[in-house]
């Protein structure tokens, strides 16, 4: 189990939560990995198939380095996958059949620390360039997923990113209190030392055109994620102090980097009631913004019934647990409710133009399957008091782009067309980090097949 900071220290910082695992701990941890029989956990969990009892075998006995080569052959970042994770691997431990899964993320953690801390991970550039010339669009898991395989294959690689700083998602959706961005600094100086070039403030189609970087490269992969966020379209939804949940917690960070000095009118959550609507990761990330920002009370509602404590029957192991999580954020102060559907934003009465409360009513869901809906309880209506909404209910899809206007469908790591790719999230539509990096790494592979000699792999380098 992971270890926090005690709540009344962390909520006045945005310093990582989680406390690194104490070495006794993890070593008993990784003693119980070594009691499975058959680990599930690398072929069914881990979209990297990372090989966790490999790896954990190692660590126990004392040679980290090893443990950290093994890691490393799978998953170019675990100091992210580390950090924000859902550890996949998890919830298909053998350990976890009758008990606690083995708490592989935290021990991959102390992998890939000691591997930063005793030098083991350092630059390692290509020992020759094959020519091939590659655009990447996008800096996220994705994007740099792609370009770390291709440069490493010999490649020249040059990454674009509409923001300021690189890294996409991960910088800029994620709070500081999850993933330090000094984390993610350290790997572009990585990169760049390797020789990946990033070109900041350039969104590709827009200040670059499509034939511009056709003409300088030969081929493109387009990671720019799925950012349309999906929107709640009721009565009182212009109303201000109705937010995106994503534009909020970027806005917070962008603050934190010294990259802006305040935050928009509007943004702040002290003082104030503040309304978390959708269930998710993201929601979770709000309340604990909100909660250091100073808000009077925090509340989450989420229109799914709330799961179960323990696996349902139709939920059994080796399968994700579709089970009730309660993260470090809503230990720090939240009022979670489910079924509840949002139908009505109302205003603040002394400004009719912010908003001061929502109405709702309680659903109840028939059906099963793509086949659920929800059905509004009778009688079950009910207002809120809330003076800042956050609307955390996920994304639709890619923003519209000039790269390929027709849109972004393809077979995951396939070819959009000729020379074109897209990658993670922009194919697959919104999932979690580790997947975008799996994506990544396939869509870069399938480039150097497609490129023939141009973007042959040259023999692996040894990282020793």
């Amino acid at each position: 189990m992971s270890e926090y900071r005690p709540i009344a220290e962390r909520i006045k910082d945005y310093r990582p939560v989680e406390l690194r695992p104490s070495a006794g701990h993890l070593s008993e941890e990784l003693k119980r990995c070594q009691d499975c029989g058959i680990p599930f956990c690398h072929a069914m969990g881990c979209p990297l198939h990372n090989v966790v009892p490999e790896i954990n075998v190692e660590a126990l006995h004392g040679r980290w380095e090893s443990a950290l080569y093994k890691l490393l052959e799978t998953s170019p970042f675990p100091e992210f996958t580390a950090r924000v994770c859902p550890a996949l691997c998890e919830g298909s431990c053998v350990q976890g059949l009758n008990g606690v899964a083995v708490p592989a993320r935290q021990a991959e953690y102390e992998v890939t620390e000691r591997g930063f801390e005793r030098g083991w991970i350092r630059p390692l550039p290509p020992l020759r360039r094959t020519g091939l010339k590659v655009a990447v669009a996008g800096s996220g898991p994705a994007g740099l997923a792609a370009a770390f395989r291709l440069n490493r294959a010999g490649a020249w690689v040059t990454v674009y990113e509409r923001d300021r700083r690189p890294g996409g998602f991960l910088r800029y959706g994620i709070p500081d209190f999850k993933l330090d961005k000094r984390v993610i600094d350290r790997r572009i100086r990585l990169m760049e030392a390797e020789g990946v070039r990033f070109r900041l403030n350039v969104e590709a189609g827009a200040d670059l055109s499509r034939r511009l970087i056709e003409d300088r490269f030969d081929a493109m992969v387009i990671a720019i994620g799925a950012r349309k966020k999906r929107d709640l379209a009721v009565p009182g939804r212009d109303l201000a102090g109705v937010l995106f949940a994503t534009d909020y917690l970027s806005a917070q960070n962008r603050v934190n980097s010294g990259e802006t000095a305040s935050l928009p009118p509007g943004f702040s959550a002290a003082g104030k009631r503040v309304l978390v609507i959708g269930g998710g990761d993201t929601g979770s990330d709000c309340v604990g913004t909100a909660n250091r920002q100073g808000a009077s009370e925090v509340s989450q509602f989420e229109i799914m019934p709330e799961p179960p404590a323990v696996r349902g029957a139709d939920n059994p192991w080796p399968q994700w647990p579709r089970i009730l999580r309660t993260s470090s954020s809503h230990e720090e102060g939240c009022r979670r409710r489910w079924g509840v559907d949002s139908v009505e934003f109302t205003p603040s009465e002394a400004d009719l133009s912010r908003v001061g409360g929502v109405r709702c009513r309680e659903v109840a869901w028939t059906g099963t399957g793509r086949a659920m809906r929800p059905v509004p309880k009778p009688g079950s209506e009910f207002a809120v008091r809330a003076d800042l909404v956050l609307l955390a209910l996920g994304f639709t899809g890619p923003e519209e782009t000039a790269l390929r206007p027709e849109g972004l469908a393809a077979p995951l790591g396939g070819a959009l067309e000729g020379g074109i790719y897209a990658a993670g999230d922009a194919a697959r539509g919104p999932s979690l980090v580790v997947r975008a990096i799996s994506d990544g790494l396939e869509c870069a592979a399938k480039v150097l097949r497609d490129f023939g000699d141009l973007g042959r792999a040259l023999p692996a380098r040894k990282i020793a």
